[in-house]
């Protein structure tokens, strides 16, 4: 079933059941935001990520510089799996910013897009979240994977949360990895499009083996976050 979805395009991959803080302060997102407070429950739009393009702001999230091009001539591509962002918390500034809490709810498919709003909408279709075939195995040898994974990270001096707690859940499992995983956008990408979460489970078992393999060789690492709490901006 085709649904229509506002889209915020941002240089970061959002994933079921994670958080995202942002801070809001372009015009057509603002007016995003509004339209959506304006709007019955439930309020969401699309996270989706830039995979071509010029962004601004601190190399985790992005503001499109250019105007997008549907057709050809495009000046910046977007990815065309994303996942929805649902707001839970709204503080408004005086000056038109909002500060929003977002949580990841479902992935989505573009089918389509219409640029006749200031922010992008899009035609999607929901994807299942499956536990894919026997995903139990490959969510064993993950969590051992992802423990030595922050060991040596710890170990090279990254700041590693001590709070994150993994769940039984074989799907919510795959997701917390994916998002707590030091990785590049398109790796991110491809864990978010995995089929089911044994697929990605199994992705991530090959990366974290090769992530930890490069830690052993490294004598530090550089600053990045895992799983960062602090706010993104649009």
């Amino acid at each position: 079933m085709i649904q229509q979805l506002p889209l915020f395009p941002l240089g970061t991959v959002l994933f079921p059941g994670l958080v995202l803080p942002l801070h809001v302060f372009e015009e057509r997102y603002r007016l995003l935001i509004l339209d959506l407070l304006q709007s019955p429950e439930p309020r969401r739009f699309g996270i989706v990520a830039i995979e071509l393009g010029h962004a601004v702001g601190d190399g985790r999230t992005s503001e499109c510089r250019n105007e997008p091009d549907m057709g050809t001539g495009a000046s910046w591509q977007l990815a065309t799996v994303g996942c929805t962002a649902e707001i839970h918390g709204v503080v408004p500034h005086e000056d038109g910013r909002f500060d929003i809490v977002t949580v990841g709810g479902r992935r989505f498919d573009i089918t389509g897009v219409n640029d006749s709003l200031p922010y992008l909408r899009a035609d999607v279709e929901f994807r299942p979240d499956d536990a894919g075939p026997d995903p139990e195995p490959a969510a064993r040898r993950v969590t051992r994977l992802f423990s030595l994974y922050r060991d040596r990270l710890a170990g090279a001096g990254a700041e590693v949360s001590q709070s994150i707690e993994l769940p039984p859940d074989p799907v919510r499992l795959s997701y917390l990895i994916a998002a707590a995983v030091v990785l590049d956008r398109g790796e991110k990408q491809r864990l978010l499009e995995a089929e089911d979460a044994t697929a990605r489970l199994l992705l991530e078992e090959a990366l974290l083996i090769r992530e930890t393999r490069l830690l052993d060789a490294l004598p530090a690492v550089p600053a990045s976050p895992f799983l960062d709490d602090g706010v993104n901006p649009n």
